[in-house]
């Protein structure tokens, strides 16, 4: 394997994990500016206001998002293994 290929296996890795990333850190991010704005708005400054809701909406965008996660990953692994078999 070449410099050049291994760099595209790395830049084909950080992109797949920028794929399954980003959809579980928009969620965190959104509902994260939500709550800060509604604290502000009303002058509620209570910590669990900001913790529980997160957790609950990553731990659902997670838990729908799991196949396309696998999904991704197992495309990943198949373009890996490809580029392994064909040398």
């Amino acid at each position: 394997m070449t410099g050049a290929e291994v760099i595209e296996v790395g830049r084909d890795a950080i992109l797949t994990l920028l794929a399954v990333a980003t959809p579980i850190v928009g969620a965190g991010l959104g509902i994260g500016l939500t709550i800060a704005l509604f604290q502000s708005v009303t002058q509620i400054q209570e910590m669990t206001l900001t913790f529980v809701p997160k957790i609950v909406t990553i731990f659902l965008v997670l838990l729908f998002s799991l196949p396309y996660i696998g999904r991704q990953m197992a495309d990943l692994f198949q373009r890996i293994m490809d580029r392994i078999v064909l040398g």
